[in-house]
């Protein structure tokens, strides 16, 4: 490899809004990020249920369904 081209490389610690922090590595010495794996709804499992909710009451519009028998 050549030298004195390549960045410097930092242990990093990244640090989210909902307050999570982890350590990773990268050319940056701290990243701030907006959402992390702690409060994505996606890892969270809150996503699946609100795309099924939908897709229930898509099903209901849909035949005339009230939901309720």
């Amino acid at each position: 490899m050549k030298e004195a081209i390549h960045p410097k490389y930092y242990q990093t610690k990244v640090v989210c809004n909902c307050g999570n922090e982890f350590m990773t590595g990268s050319t940056k010495p701290e990243i701030r990020v907006e959402v992390c794996s702690k409060c994505h709804s996606f890892y969270t499992g809150q996503v699946k249920a609100a795309a099924a909710r939908g897709a229930i009451e898509k099903f209901n519009r849909k035949y005339g369904l009230n939901g309720s028998k």
